[in-house]
């Protein structure tokens, strides 16, 4: 393929546009529906939104990803990208609330856009390419959940509904630069399978998929990871709000540093760290980093000083830079390049679960105790740490 690297870049610039936009609307969602709801239940209808959207992610992922495998990643991620440009209008519109959950279900889906651009990048890339390049997608998301929440409220101030609409445009954007500049990366290569109804069927994409070893035990251990950085992902901004007793200002302020490590760690330290050590050995490292800081929001409950958390969100936001693109890396090369698709449809249908049922529970516990949810949350990305250095890779002949 000509100029890889040029379009590699227009990848990313995708993924850039897309978080942007999906960002945007981050800080106006509760009052939008709260033009709906009563205040008491803006939570709750908030909470029903994210569940039914998570709901059709799990179903159309696989199904969008295998669909890519056999006509192509460019009419796919298209087709995505228009559903979720088609959904955030519908937001903008609204009138009542039935409209709301229309615009969630038609965007989800069509949620095909995260798995085709992560099978697009293992399309293009040699196998020891690609946890640079995840990792540039990952920084690339990181600028746009910081520069995209502050811009959607700028936005807000105007009008509630215009962030949705921006966002809308943002996304017809990207459909623009996939349709000019990205060329198709998936060709009809000898032996590949052929499109039958049984190519949509999830239970079938599953199936297959945990079927082979090194891809199931990859899935599980992203499950282990997923999990305790969902416990921290949900609760932190309520954590620091409780036990810090910080304002809007001071979470905002260490949100954006958050941002700020996880661009450096994907994509400065990552490439900086692959020229000199293997993709295993990075991969423990963010692991480490990432307990490590999860113990040291455990010992804040009891040690409640600023420079605990500081320390904290130094730790996972680095962790989590080097060991994501890492493990991506990994699953990608755990199977076959014509089922690059259905494998990212499966992993981001899964992540849709997570999505759902993490918050949930962790909500239960820290009702509890904020301690315990976070020492549970330690000893997950400990075990984590632990299946992954049992790991043994065999790469696929490809």
């Amino acid at each position: 393929m000509k100029n890889k690297r040029n379009i590699l870049w227009i990848i990313i610039g995708i993924v850039l546009l897309n978080s942007i936009g999906m960002t945007i609307v981050f800080p106006l969602l509760p009052f939008l529906v709260g033009e709906y709801l009563p205040d008491s239940q803006v939570v709750v209808g908030m909470s029903a939104l994210m569940s039914v959207f998570a709901a059709c992610t799990f179903f159309a992922a696989p199904v969008f990803g295998t669909l890519s495998d056999h006509f192509g990643r460019k009419k796919i991620l298209i087709i995505s990208l228009i559903g979720s440009a088609v959904g955030y209008v519908l937001f903008g519109l609204g009138g009542s609330l039935w409209v709301l959950f229309l615009g969630r279900i038609i965007d989800g889906l069509t949620a095909g856009n995260i798995s085709t651009l992560f099978a697009y990048i293992s399309d293009v890339t040699e196998p020891e390419e690609r946890a640079k390049w995840f990792g540039y997608i990952g920084a690339a998301s990181g600028i746009g959940f910081m520069v995209g929440p502050a811009f959607g409220g700028w936005l807000g101030t105007i009008s509630i509904s215009l962030p949705f609409f921006a966002t809308a445009g943002l996304i017809a954007l990207a459909v623009l630069v996939t349709l000019i500049f990205l060329p198709e990366s998936v060709s009809e290569q000898p032996g590949s399978p052929k499109f039958s109804l049984n190519s949509i069927n999830i239970t079938g994409h599953f199936r297959d998929i945990f079927t082979l070893k090194e891809a199931k035990n990859l899935l599980i251990l992203g499950a282990f990871f997923a999990i305790g950085m969902g416990i921290y992902q949900n609760n932190v901004n309520v954590y620091l709000k409780d036990v810090f007793r910080w304002g809007p200002g001071m979470i905002g302020s260490i949100l954006a540093f958050v941002g700020v490590c996880d661009i450096v760690s994907r994509a400065i330290l990552l490439p900086i760290m692959l020229k000199k050590v293997n993709e295993r050995f990075i991969g423990i490292v963010g692991l480490l980093g990432v307990s490590s800081g999860l113990g040291v929001i455990f010992l804040s409950a009891y040690f409640p000083h600023n420079s605990f958390i500081f320390l904290a969100v130094i730790l996972i936001a680095l962790g989590e830079g080097l060991f994501e693109p890492s493990f991506n890396s990994n699953l990608s090369k755990s199977i076959d390049e014509n089922q690059q698709g259905k494998l990212q449809g499966v992993n981001q249908s899964l992540q849709s679960v997570y999505g759902v049922i993490v918050p949930l529970g962790a909500a239960s516990i820290y009702v509890y105790s904020p301690a315990v949810l976070y020492i549970i949350a330690a000893v997950i990305a400990m075990g984590t740490l632990i299946i992954f250095t049992k790991l043994k890779p065999q790469p696929v002949t490809i």
